[in-house]
């Protein structure tokens, strides 16, 4: 399993929300703020393709190529995921160009699962958000196992959301059972 914390606070409540759920599971923790990715210079239709970018992204994809569970934890962020995410997950364009390999045929055989966390009734205005997740795993191949919502805005907040915190732990018991 790989968790990729989309957040740019360490620890904070969407770090929370993810260890409940994965707790006693082994797995792999990566926080993108750690990485340099850049933004995607659209070149899908050029010949040529697109051109070799000096940062950390294969790093990131070749994580992703690893593991067979993928965790997408982001806090909302005026109501999508947070931009180090939506980078990453921009510059999916460029792996399915890549002639080294074939992305969504690896895809295929992954499943995700998305963690979120919000401070403005996410439970209603984060379901785009989740909407928007299954999309792109439709997209590429992805098979979507489900979500988990929490409300936290302040540090630690997560922590009076009963709510989420139960389905943490549910969440918890299937992936124990994976």
């Amino acid at each position: 399993m790989l968790l990729m914390n989309g957040s740019s606070r360490e620890n904070g409540n969407t770090a929370r929300l993810a260890q409940i759920v994965l707790e006693g599971i082994a797995h792999q923790q990566i926080y993108m703020k750690d990485f340099s990715i850049t933004p995607i210079i659209d070149k899908r239709h050029d010949p040529e393709g697109f051109t070799p970018v000096a940062d950390d992204y294969e790093k990131i994809i070749r994580l992703v190529r690893e593991h067979d569970i993928l965790i997408f934890a982001t806090p909302i962020y005026w109501y999508g995921m947070s931009g180090q995410m939506k980078l990453f997950i921009d510059r999916w364009s460029q792996s399915l160009r890549d002639p080294h390999f074939s992305f969504k045929e690896e895809m295929k055989s992954k499943k995700a699962f998305v963690v979120a966390v919000g401070g403005d009734d996410p439970y209603i205005k984060g379901l785009p958000l989740i909407q928007q997740f299954q999309y792109i795993f439709q997209f590429v191949g992805l098979t979507y196992i489900g979500y988990v919502i929490g409300q936290g805005n302040a540090p630690d907040e997560i922590l009076s959301d009963q709510r989420a915190l139960s389905e943490a732990k549910y969440w918890n018991k299937i992936f124990r059972s994976l």
